[in-house]
Parts: C-alpha cells; structure tokens; sequence
C-alpha cells in the first residue's frame, strides 16, 4: 500500500526547501527596496504548509518502494509548480491564477514559455524567481532533494532514477546522495564559469545572474522581451551558444570530464558526436536557407543560424531572430530539433540523441530481419549491448511521447486554436522548448490562449519533463491496485 503519510512528511521537508530557495529572491527585494509582500507571502505560505506536513505525518522508517517514488515524484512537481506560481499570484502583473501557474511550470520544468507579453514590466525580484525557477529546475527539483535531505538515503535511488532525465541512469558514486552532490558541484561550477563570461562580454550583473540560471537549466526566460536579440552583442551569443551546448550534453559526461578527469571517454561518447554533427549539420542548412532569403551579411545569417539551431535543440528557446519570418526549410528544421533534444542525463527537453541513435538501429535491423529472418542482430551502443527490455521501453516511450501530442493537438483545436498554432505549441512544450510557431511564435507569448488550453500545455510541460511514463503510469488502474 502507498504511505499516504510518509510521503506528506517527505513532501512537508521539499516545500520548506522550497521556501528557503524563495528567501534568495525575497532578500534581494529588500536590497532593492521593492514591494517584499508577493514573495514573501508565498514565502511564508510555503514554509507553514512545508512544517505542518512534516511535523503532522509520520516519518517513513522504511525504504520508499517503486509505487511510492513515482507517485512522490509527481506530487513533488506540481506542489512545487503551484507554491512557486504563489509570488505571480499576488503580484499585479499576472490577471489569474491559471496565468501564474502556467508561468510557474513553465519555470521549474525549463520550458520558458511565458504568457508575458512584455517582461520588463515585471519588478528585478520577480524576474530573479523567474529565471532562479529554472535553474532549480534544471538539475531537477527531486535531484536537489536527494543531495540535501538525509531521509531519502535509501529511497533516493528510484526517485533519482524517476527523476532524473537518461537513456540510463548511472550511479557515479557508492551513495546516491554523493551521486546528486558530484552532479550539484558541476552544475555550480558551470553556473559561476558562464556568469563571469557573461559579464567579461559587456552584460551587467542582474542580466548576467538571470541569463545564466536560464541558460544551464536550458530554460529560456530572459530579462528582456526580446531575449539575447535584445542585446545584439556577438561576444555575448557566443558565451551563451557555448553553454548552451554544454548543458545539453550528459551530466555524467561532464563527471568523467571534470571530476574522473577521462577526457578520452568523453570524446568517445556516440551520443555526444550525433548531438554536435546534428547541431553542426542543422547550423550548416539553416545559414545557407538565410543567405539564400534575406541577401544578409554573411556574419549575421551565421549568428542567427547558430544561435537559433543550438537554442531550439537544446529546447533552451532563446531567440536571437525571429525564425517565424524564415524560409519553411529552416522553419520545419527547428521544429524537427524540438523532438530531437539534447543529450540523456543533461539539462535539456526532447526525445534525447541516444534514444534516436537506437530508433535508428531498430529500424535498420528490422531491414536486416527482412533479408535474413533466421539472423541475430543485437542493438549495440558503442560496445555494450542494449537488452530488448530497454528497447522495449523506448518503443514504448516514443508511442506515449506522439500519443500525448495528438491528444493535447486534439483539445488545443477543439479550444479553438489554429492548427499550426496547436502542433507547434503542443511541441515545444511537451519537449520544454517555449518559442514556436503560429500565434505562439519567437515575437509572440502564450497569454491570449484561452485558460483551458494554459491548463493542457502545462500538463505537456510536466509529461514531458517527466518523460511520460512517471506522471502517465499514475493515471492507470494497475498503478493503484493492491
């Protein structure tokens, strides 16, 4: 049976975690000398709500079982959504709860689509949450749990492995919180590297602060309506290209990079070579489609070209150019990057390069079945040999994945939104990318979209961000049967 109790005390110590991450932004109000109340209120609300939670339920004494480490994964991600969608709620600047909650998600599942149409408008502190949001997010709010909160020792390997995006997901150490504290140093290190870049590059402070935390979460809120276009500065695209690229690549990657110190390993990875021939090959494509329209200098098209590929790819969805005004070819290109993603285990959206790497050779040796059908054929990823259950699984991944995007695709149009619009939205949310298509475009926002179609999109982000199966396997009946 599922501990009611133990998981609201467990859920109890992740809201005043939650609460004390709303203290950073809350401090930086009154250096600022802003109205303290939205944040802190939501900040207070968090906290009670957190200790009434652990002091009332009980404190589980045994292992969390599989049941319970998918059902408190969920639970995690939408009272952390509703209690960070608290400081919109009691602004000015959000008209409803729906709008604030679909800001909220947008947040902490890095998708960063806003229903903001102007963001400058938001005071420094709120912009700080927003951005803050997806940093949390990024590595994972269950992730940043597990490395912090000692009761999870023993159950913390199924939330991680519930959690915590990957083709496979590796320990790197004995213990998982060693595992969640080795993956939280990199994490800080890339975030204290790309601010000072950011900041070498011309951009004040807040910016770079909010920039970075959006950028290593692969997120895409920025401090400015018109994102890094805003800037219009070369050396600043770059700095934000480069980790852009490096937070779409494995954590555990970056592990035996920078900790392991293997640099061989790293470079040999299959994944990481796909994920940059893609981006490089897409990059390539979309400059020449550039030139070919818009007669621009040279330097430009490659900017916008780069800059847009790497942002959607890595569904971190700053823009730089308004790519709804391109050729279709180019068009249709980001839009195939959406579901393409990153790399397993990073920071990214998107079906993930490895998981197309192995779609690829199911599909070749089901040709080679063809021709010689007494043959043995193993799928192989590098030298290890992948067991026809994770293949299984995959397959199965990939039907709920296009089958979650019809259905959403269905209610959007039957909301009465246009079909493009309605691919595309549906898309980049449920791969956690923000910008699309349509009325939802690079220059446009999420907010004139009736609240019904708020409410599916945020459920896309969550199943997405989530990789279907965690938040789907609780709908089902054999979930909650004894």
């Amino acid at each position: 049976m599922i501990r009611a109790s133990a998981l609201a005390h467990i859920l109890g110590q992740f809201l005043i975690v939650l609460a004390g991450c709303m203290l950073v932004p809350l401090v930086f109000s009154a250096w600022l000398q802003t109205d303290l109340r939205p944040l802190g209120f939501s900040c207070l609300i968090t906290f009670v709500f957190g200790a009434i939670c652990t002091i009332s339920a009980s404190r589980p004494v045994t292992d969390l079982s599989q049941r319970e480490g998918l059902l408190f994964v969920v639970l995690v991600w939408l009272a952390v959504s509703f209690f960070g969608a608290l400081p919109f709620y009691f602004s000015v600047f959000f008209s409803s709860f729906t709008d604030a909650f679909f800001e909220s998600v947008s947040g902490f599942t890095t998708t960063g689509a806003t229903v903001l149409g102007r963001v400058e408008v938001l005071p420094h502190d709120l912009q700080f949450w927003r951005c803050f949001s997806h940093w949390l997010g990024g590595m994972g709010i269950v992730l940043l749990g597990i490395a912090i909160l000692p009761l999870l020792v023993t159950g913390g390997m199924r939330l991680y492995r519930a959690e915590f995006s990957g083709a496979r997901s590796e320990k790197l150490k004995p213990r998982i919180t060693e595992t969640a504290f080795a993956l939280w140093k990199i994490y800080l290190a890339l975030t204290l590297a790309e601010f000072v870049a950011l900041r070498l590059a011309g951009m004040k402070t807040f910016d770079a602060m909010c920039h970075t935390f959006s950028t290593l979460g692969t997120g895409g809120f920025s401090t400015r309506t018109a994102s890094i276009a805003a800037f219009n500065s070369p050396a600043i695209e770059g700095v934000v290209i480069f980790f852009m690229l490096l937070s779409g690549i494995s954590f555990i990657q970056h592990y035996r990079l920078w900790i392991e110190r293997r640099p061989r390993v790293f470079f040999s990875d299959l994944e990481l070579w796909l994920y940059l021939l893609v981006a490089a090959g897409a990059s390539l494509i979309t400059f020449l489609s550039l030139l070919q329209q818009n007669q621009l200098p040279s330097a430009i098209a490659l900017r916008n070209s780069i800059f847009q590929v790497v942002s959607i790819m890595t569904t971190t969805g700053f823009v730089t150019d308004d790519f709804e005004k391109w050729l279709p070819l180019p068009q249709l290109i980001l839009l195939a990057l959406m579901f393409f993603g990153g790399c397993t285990g990073s920071t990214s959206g998107g079906l993930k390069s490895a998981r197309i790497m192995l779609l690829s050779r199911v599909v070749n040796r089901e040709f080679k079945r063809m021709v010689e059908r007494r043959g043995v054929f193993p799928i192989r990823l590098g030298n290890q040999v992948i067991p026809e259950n994770t293949i299984q699984s995959l397959l199965n991944l990939v039907y709920l994945a296009f089958l979650v995007n019809f259905v959403a695709c269905l209610l959007l149009a039957a909301a009465g939104v246009d079909v493009l619009t309605s691919i595309a939205a549906v898309a980049s949310t449920m791969f956690n990318v923000g910008p699309a298509l349509g009325t939802v475009g690079p220059a446009e926002h999420y907010g004139h979209l009736p609240a019904f179609t708020k409410w599916v999109l945020s459920g896309c982000m969550l199943a997405g961000r989530l990789e279907f199966y965690t938040i789907l396997v609780i709908v089902t009946p054999a979930f909650w049967r004894k």
